[in-house]
């Protein structure tokens, strides 16, 4: 029997009234997520990818359809804890160590001093930064600082990882490097992941599953389910199969222009 889906929306509309009239964000927005799944959604800019996150996360309202997850409307997933989520920017306090920084989910929400230094521990090695707890987010890179990140997310082992663009600041090495480890880490933990990206072969390399989108207001143009093995050295980038979704990827976000 199919479990029940992790993320599930129908025909979710979410229209923002601003001084200048209208602005259609989303429009019949229909998809499920399944336990476990790693989700990209890609499309240009202005297209809805992270307002349809926010709604995943209770942060934006939707003004039609439904949307719910884990069974729940986004706000009660949402004070539940039901979701890690890691923005563009890494977001750490320069004030807190490294290892503050990641406490302070587990502080606000009332874990023991014990229990704290158990998971900072945890998710430290996970992330690849253990014996890095003292140091200050400025003693640390860019993409040490997005590892540090997640692993604030991860903290409080939430089942749902929403990343709204995380490496599109980096370097393309480094940026590599953090694809292969963030692939990784979702094979340890079995996590339900939603990932926002712009970039086609980051979107084709980690996902199971690709959610094309057009131009505002934001439509699912295609849903690609990927049919890569589970383990994915960099180098299967090079093979036929990628090149042929990357394709499909790239044909989806024409025809999403085309269409508009």
């Amino acid at each position: 029997m199919n479990q029940s889906p992790v993320i599930s929306a129908s025909h979710l509309d979410l229209t923002f009234q601003t001084n200048d009239g209208p602005v259609h964000a989303l429009r019949d927005v229909s998809l499920d997520i399944g336990k476990g799944e790693f989700v990209s959604f890609i499309g240009p800019s202005g297209c809805g990818k992270t307002t349809f996150l926010r709604c995943i996360a209770g942060l934006e309202a939707p003004t039609g359809g439904t949307l719910t997850v884990n069974g729940l409307t986004p706000d009660a997933a949402r004070r539940s804890r039901a979701y890690g989520y890691v923005f563009q920017a890494a977001g750490l306090y320069p004030w807190r160590t490294i290892g503050g920084n990641i406490r302070l989910p587990l502080e606000i929400m009332g874990f023991s001093k014990e229990e704290q230094a158990e998971r900072v521990k945890r998710t430290l090695e996970l992330v690849d930064l253990a014996g890095f707890e003292k140091k200050f987010p400025w003693q640390l890179s860019g993409g040490m600082q997005q590892r540090a990140s997640i692993a604030r997310a991860l903290a409080f082992d939430a089942d749902l990882l929403l990343m709204d663009e995380p490496f599109g600041a980096l370097d393309e090495i480094v940026r590599d490097h953090l694809n292969e480890e963030l692939l990784k880490l979702w094979d340890r933990t079995g996590k339900t992941i939603g990932f926002v990206t712009h970039s086609i072969p980051e979107a084709v390399y980690l996902s199971t599953k690709i959610v094309v989108m057009s131009p505002r207001p934001g439509r699912i143009t295609d849903v690609i389910e990927s049919t890569l093995p589970r383990e994915r050295p960099l180098d299967i980038r090079d093979s036929a199969e990628f090149i042929a979704i990357a394709h499909r990827v790239r044909d989806g976000l024409r025809a999403g222009h085309i269409d508009d």
